[in-house]
C-alpha cells in the first residue's frame, strides 16, 4: 500500500513513517520544513492537489496541524488556515483520488464538562478554544468531503520527536524541588509510538468512521501523571496538585474532562494501546538513547 503522511517532522507523522516503512508499506513524507522528502504547504490548495496528483496514495494520514494551543488564541487566522483550511484541501485531493484518509483529531473538540467519557461518535461539539475549533472545523470537512475516511481523536500525546508534557517535566524537575501541577483536568496520555502502530493497522482497513484512541491504564489528572513521570525517572521532585484557577497562567481555556471512551476500537476488532504507565517507562528509555 502507498501511503502519503503530512506533518512528519512532527512527533506523530515522524512515528507513523517508521510503522509504515517497517511493514513493508511504501510511505511517502510531507511537512512544511525544506527538509522534508516532499516539502508541502497544506494551506497552498493548489499545491496539495497537485502534489498528491503526482504521488497517487492509496491512503493519507493526516498529521500535519498547528498545536500549539496558548498561541493560537492569538494567531486565530493562521491557525484556520491550517488546520480546517488546509485539511479541506488535503480532503479534496483524496475524494478526488478516491483514497482513504486518516484525519487526527483532538479531545478539545467537546467542552470538556462532566465526568462522563466522550464517545467516538457523539456530537456535542462546543470547543473551548480556537485550537479545539479549527480541529472541529477540519473534521467537518473530512466528514463532508471524504467517503473513505477515519476521524481519531487522541489526548495528551507525547512522543521522542517533539516537545511534550513528559519532557517539560524532566527539564523543570532538574531545575526546582517543588513543582505545581494542575490536578482538575483529567484524560490519558498516548504515546505516539504506540499509536502510530493503530493508525496503520486502522488504514490497512475499511473500518471507516470516528473513533477514539489513547493508552490504557484509566483516566488521571495532570498532577498524578507528573508524580508517576518523576517516580519512574528517579526524580526527587514535590508536585503540589493545585486547580487550573489556582495555577491560572494559560491563554487557551483548557477542558476539565478528556476521558475519550476508547470501546469502539475494541469492537471493530482493533487491539488496545498498552497501559500510559508501561508506555511511560518505554518512552523514558526511548529518550534517554
Amino acid at each position: 500500500m502507498k501511503v502519503f503522511v503530512t506533518g512528519v517532522c512532527g512527533q506523530l507523522g515522524h512515528d507513523v513513517m517508521k510503522e509504515l516503512k517497517k511493514r513493508g508499506h511504501t510511505a511517502i513524507g510531507s511537512d512544511l520544513a525544506p527538509t522534508a522528502e516532499i516539502p508541502l504547504d497544506i494551506t497552498d490548495a493548489e499545491a496539495v492537489n497537485r502534489v498528491l496528483q503526482e504521488q497517487k496514495p492509496d491512503a493519507v494520514i493526516h498529521c500535519a496541524a498547528w498545536t500549539a494551543v496558548d498561541a493560537a488564541e492569538e494567531e486565530e487566522e493562521k491557525v484556520r488556515a491550517i488546520n480546517a483550511g488546509g485539511t479541506r484541501n488535503i480532503a479534496k485531493a483524496c475524494r478526488e483520488l478516491g483514497c482513504k484518509m486518516l484525519y487526527i483529531s483532538t479531545d478539545y473538540v467537546f467542552d470538556g464538562q462532566g465526568e462522563t467519557p466522550w464517545e467516538p461518535d457523539c456530537k456535542a461539539y462546543a470547543p473551548l478554544n480556537v485550537y479545539g475549533q479549527t480541529k472541529l472545523e477540519g473534521e467537518q470537512a473530512v466528514a463532508e468531503l471524504v467517503e473513505k475516511f477515519f476521524v481519531v481523536r487522541i489526548a495528551w500525546v507525547f512522543g521522542k520527536n517533539g516537545n511534550n508534557f513528559i519532557k517539560t517535566m524532566l527539564n523543570v524537575g532538574k531545575k526546582y524541588d517543588t513543582l505545581r501541577v494542575v490536578k482538575d483536568q483529567v484524560g490519558t496520555p498516548t504515546y505516539t509510538l504506540d499509536l502510530s502502530r493503530l493508525l496503520v493497522d486502522m488504514v490497512e482497513t475499511e473500518k471507516y468512521g470516528y473513533y477514539h484512541a489513547t493508552n490504557e491504564g484509566g483516566y488521571i489528572s495532570w498532577y498524578e501523571f507528573a508524580c508517576e513521570i518523576f517516580r519512574q525517572a528517579g526524580y526527587t521532585t514535590q508536585v503540589t496538585p493545585v486547580t487550573t484557577a489556582e495555577y491560572g497562567l494559560s491563554k487557551a481555556a483548557r477542558p476539565f474532562n478528556s476521558r475519550l471512551d476508547k470501546s469502539k476500537l475494541v469492537a471493530a476488532g482493533f487491539a488496545p494501546l498498552p497501559t500510559w504507565q508501561d508506555a511511560l517507562g518505554r518512552y523514558l528509555k526511548e529518550i534517554e538513547e
